[in-house]
């Protein structure tokens, strides 16, 4: 029962969370292109930070609809964020945008795991 609880949470918060992107990020075209900029965000450190915020602000909001405490919400946050500290080789030259989205996104699903393992405890709650 644990497990499934653990992963039905998990799976909830990466649906949430990529409702955010396409929700909120849609939300930022029309904005675009309201003022007339509509490629303004394309391919850069901005799109990416925005990106990962849309995500981030969506599954904060849930869990603390879920009632989760907000340290726990803080840790989440963190956890999902940190993957993008690949930034850096992008800022230097090393990478480049498209690699930084992917590898941003893809430790944002890691590091969301990380955060839920070192408190498997309270994620595999069926009460959470």
């Amino acid at each position: 029962m644990a497990v499934l609880c653990f992963a039905r949470h998990y799976v909830e918060m990466v649906a949430v969370m990529l409702v955010g992107m396409v929700a909120l990020g849609r939300l930022e075209s029309l904005l675009a292109s309201a003022v007339g900029r509509p490629h303004a965000l394309d391919g850069t450190t901005v799109s990416a930070l925005l990106m990962a915020a849309n995500m981030t602000v969506v599954v904060a909001a849930w869990m603390c609809l879920r009632g989760h405490h907000l340290r726990l919400i803080g840790e989440m946050v963190a956890g999902m964020n940190v993957g993008f500290l690949a930034m850096v080789p992008l800022w230097i030259g090393a990478t480049s945008h498209h690699t930084l989205m992917m590898a941003g996104h893809e430790l944002m699903f890691l590091g969301m795991l990380v955060v839920m393992l070192a408190r498997r405890q309270h994620y595999s709650d069926h009460r959470q």
